[in-house]
C-alpha cells in the first residue's frame, strides 16, 4: 500500500491542466473499514494536504457522528476522492474532478483494501461512477433511495455550505438518512474495535 500511495502522490498525469499544479490528496490503509469518495480537494485542502479540513469536513463529521481523531484514523476511514488534485476554478465554483484519476487509481487502491464494509458516495460524480445505471436521474432521487444501495453504499449530498439551500429544501435527509448513516458507522467502528481488542 505504501508504495502505491507514494506513486499516487507523485502523479503528474494532469499537470498541464491543473491551475495550482499537482498535489494528490488521498488517505488509505489495508485495515480501513469505511471509504469516503468525494469530489476533489478545494484550495484549502490543496494548501495543507489535509482532506476535509474545512467547513464541508466539519459538517461531514457531524453527519457521521465522529470526532476529528476518529475521522483521520486511516485504519478506520479511507479518503479516496474522484479527483485527487484541486481541479481549478470555474465560472460558478470549482471545476469538476479530473476524469483521469478514478479510472487510473481507484481499482489498485480497492485491491489493497479488503476490509471495507461501507462506501460513502458524496456528490453526483461518485454516485454516477460507482452506481452506474442504478443511480437515479438526480442526486436528490439517488440520496432519497439510499436504502436501495445498502449495505455496500450510502449516497450523500456534498456537505458544502453551498448546499445549505438543498438541505433546507430536503429536511428528510437529516431527519432520516443521517441517523441511518450514524448507526452504520457506529456499528462498523464498534465491531472493528471489538475485533482489535480480541486479537
Amino acid at each position: 500500500m505504501e508504495e502505491l500511495l507514494q506513486e499516487i502522490r507523485g502523479c503528474t498525469l494532469c499537470q498541464p491542466v491543473l491551475q495550482l499544479g499537482p498535489n494528490p490528496v488521498v488517505v488509505a490503509h489495508p485495515q480501513a473499514r469505511i471509504v469516503i469518495i468525494g469530489q476533489a480537494p478545494g484550495t484549502r485542502v490543496h494548501r495543507t494536504s489535509i482532506p476535509w479540513n474545512d467547513a464541508s469536513g466539519k459538517r461531514l463529521r457531524g453527519w457521521l457522528g465522529v470526532d476529528d481523531s476518529t475521522f483521520y484514523d486511516e485504519k478506520k476511514f479511507a479518503i479516496v476522492p474522484m479527483g485527487f488534485c484541486y481541479p481549478g476554478k470555474g465560472k460558478s465554483g470549482d471545476l469538476p474532478p479530473r476524469p483521469e484519476c478514478a479510472p487510473r487509481w481507484h481499482a489498485p487502491l480497492w485491491q489493497k483494501m479488503q476490509q471495507v464494509q461501507l462506501t460513502l458516495l458524496i456528490g453526483q460524480y461518485a454516485q454516477r461512477y460507482y452506481l452506474g445505471k442504478r443511480a437515479q436521474p438526480t442526486l436528490t432521487d439517488t440520496v432519497s433511495h439510499y436504502a436501495d444501495y445498502l449495505p455496500e453504499y450510502i449516497p450523500l449530498p456534498h456537505p458544502s455550505p453551498r448546499n445549505d439551500f438543498w438541505l433546507r429544501r430536503n429536511p428528510w435527509f437529516e431527519e432520516e438518512v443521517v441517523p441511518v448513516l450514524q448507526d452504520r458507522v457506529r456499528s462498523i467502528l464498534d465491531r472493528s474495535k471489538e475485533k482489535s481488542t480480541s486479537v
